[in-house]
């Protein structure tokens, strides 16, 4: 039986532990919580692992510890390691072009503006992986793209964060227990 690799975007450190550009982070620390399992930092990779099964499925949750920008050689060192094919590798991450608290499901596409995924899709010579976009825009035009992914949320915000962490997080088994189509017919109209 093959393993499933689930990689949340983030940065490393308590310093960004509540910014927007996180959020891939918070939802696998959701999934976790839920599963009752806990990260442990690898010895051999900059990442923290957590294994789970999700029916009858092998399942790394994984966060990468280096920066955000670097993303893709964590990704493409453990999808060699665990023999990982495309169709089980699955990104979840913020996107500032989506509405806040919207939640994206795509089968593939582009890296858009998003440095994580452009690592990805760098190092991993691919698109064509699924992917989960947690909606962090519009960003506010007087300030920095940088200062608004690495903003931490609003009061407002944390509470939509709350509401949505749950929906994320089903979106996630259900790309695992039934596949990306079923789960953008049911996600992805919300």
């Amino acid at each position: 039986m093959s393993v499933k690799l689930i990689v949340g975007l983030g940065n490393p450190g308590s310093k960004f532990a509540n910014t927007r550009h996180n959020i891939g982070f918070k939802i696998l620390d959701c999934l976790a919580e839920k599963k009752k399992i806990k990260f442990k930092k690898m010895l051999f990779c900059s990442v923290k692992v957590a294994n789970c099964k999700i029916g009858s499925f092998k399942v790394k949750l994984l966060k990468p510890q280096s920066f955000m920008n670097r993303s893709g050689e964590v990704v493409f060192k453990l999808m060699n390691r665990y023999s990982v094919d495309i169709d089980d590798l699955l990104i979840v991450y913020d996107d500032v072009d989506l509405p806040f608290g919207k939640l994206r499901i795509r089968k593939k596409g582009s890296a858009g503006t998003h440095n994580g995924v452009k690592s990805i899709v760098s190092s991993i010579n691919s698109k064509s992986f699924k992917r989960i976009r947690f909606g962090i825009g519009p960003k506010q035009k007087k300030i920095s793209m940088n200062d608004h992914v690495l903003g931490n949320f609003t009061i407002e915000e944390d509470l939509v964060v709350k509401n949505v962490l749950e929906k994320a997080t089903d979106a996630v088994e259900s790309i695992v227990l039934n596949g990306v189509d079923e789960t953008m017919n049911r996600f992805n109209v919300l």
